[in-house]
């Protein structure tokens, strides 16, 4: 007739799931595909994230391969043996840089450039130079060793392709060593105006030059010493127009002496012809002409062959002079004393300064005459006939103008 009691906690049940309830809490309902914003995102975060190791990982296998590379790369080395007063060049040209057209034909047009510098410094040594007139042209190292660079310097050459921008680089052992062959004592230096320093330093125009200079200095055989620009001398740089050209410096030796010739352009006597202007003494045939425009005027002449005479060494001495007639210090000196000169030199500028101070202070506070003194002596001003004083339309009584003290405030005080 009444409810049935409820059943109780934990009684187990074997009826249908309708008519039995559920032990577990019940599930949530799923979400709908429809719209999920917080799904989305965190898909859209956890791709953006895989895209980023995944271009990180590429990133570290391309440094690993480039860095592998370069470890495999090496440079390309060439041995060469300067001698020591000699000139020395080398042509930097894609013929000694053949790793530039391994794998693509390099034209000959393409600008090349170069920079070269000693191992572990970032310039050349003082004896070496170098010079490329354009990319378009080959470069050169060049100079002339000095005793004191005796010994073994290794040069790097790093070259430039300036289209495809590729690199190579190539390494140059320098063993400088002492010449073989008799001394060349007899060295002449000639100013070639007609030629800039990179038209002389193939082997082709210095080999000209000096079958030209055996007209003039047969005798004996003729080395080339050392080529320097003018520019590196004190020279200008010559204006843009054709046939103008910077000029450079040969030096050439010998082991035979000087030719007549040679001896009559550096007399002083063509020094002379030249301060005025005039052309020097030539007695010979110019056979530098025309393919070397030489300067006559700039040639000079160095003799070797008789050695100097070496500079004399100063002897050190006790440190006293010897006897001198002309010089006799004297042997005593006579006590003066010198408390007036200071008393004298200290005193009197002191007393001075102190006349002028005491003038000063007399003329400022004994002197000055007092405003009440100078207002007496001040008579009154003439007013007109009705006792005002008028400044244009303005007129002002006469009792208001005199104080007193027979004064007139703002006019006179």
């Amino acid at each position: 007739m009444g409810r049935d009691p409820p059943a109780e906690a934990g009684a187990s049940c074997s009826g249908t799931p309708p008519h039995c309830p559920s032990l577990s809490p019940p599930l949530p309902p799923p979400l709908p595909l429809s719209s999920p914003p917080l799904l989305s995102l965190s898909l859209t975060g956890a791709g953006q994230a895989g895209a980023a190791m995944a271009a990180a990982v590429i990133w570290i296998l391309l440094l690993v391969g480039l860095l592998a590379g370069l470890g495999d790369t090496e440079a390309q080395q060439t041995t060469l043996q300067p001698l020591v007063g000699r000139v020395f060049v080398h042509t930097l040209d894609q013929e000694t840089f053949p790793s530039l057209s391994e794998h693509v034909d390099v034209p000959p047009t393409v600008p090349i450039t170069y920079h070269a510098h000693l191992q572990g410094h970032p310039d050349l040594p003082r004896w070496l130079r170098y010079t490329q007139r354009s990319p378009h042209h080959p470069g050169f190292l060049y100079g002339t060793p000095t005793p004191e660079d005796r010994g073994r310097q290794v040069i790097e050459v790093i070259a430039y392709n300036r289209d495809s921008f590729d690199t190579t680089w190539q390494r140059l052992v320098l063993l400088i060593g002492d010449p073989e062959g008799p001394l060349l004592p007899y060295q002449a230096e000639f100013l070639v105006r007609s030629h800039d320093v990179e038209e002389v330093l193939p082997s082709t125009p210095a080999s000209r030059f000096l079958t030209a200079l055996g007209g003039l200095w047969e005798s004996g055989e003729l080395q080339l010493l050392n080529v320097t620009s003018a520019l590196d001398r004190g020279g200008r740089v010559p204006l843009p127009i054709e046939g103008r050209k910077e000029g450079v410096y040969i030096k050439v030796g010998s082991a035979s002496p000087f030719s007549t010739c040679l001896k009559m352009v550096a007399s002083p006597d063509s020094h002379a012809r030249c301060a005025q202007g005039q052309p020097p003494l030539l007695s010979c045939y110019d056979t530098l002409a025309p393919h070397f425009r030489v300067d006559w005027c700039n040639v000079s002449l160095v003799d070797k062959s008789v050695p100097e005479p070496a500079d004399d060494v100063p002897t050190p001495g006790d440190g006293i002079l010897e006897h001198d007639p002309f010089f006799c210090p004297p042997t005593e000196a006579t006590a003066r004393d010198f408390l007036t000169d200071a008393l004298v030199t200290l005193l009197v500028p002191l007393l001075v300064a102190l006349l002028l101070t005491l003038l000063l202070a007399y003329i400022m506070c004994c002197r000055r005459e007092g405003r009440l003194k100078r207002d007496l002596a001040t008579s009154d001003l003439p007013l007109p006939g009705n006792g005002k004083l008028c400044f244009g339309q303005l007129c002002l009584p006469n009792s208001r103008l005199k104080s007193s003290s027979g004064s007139y405030p703002g006019l006179l005080g």
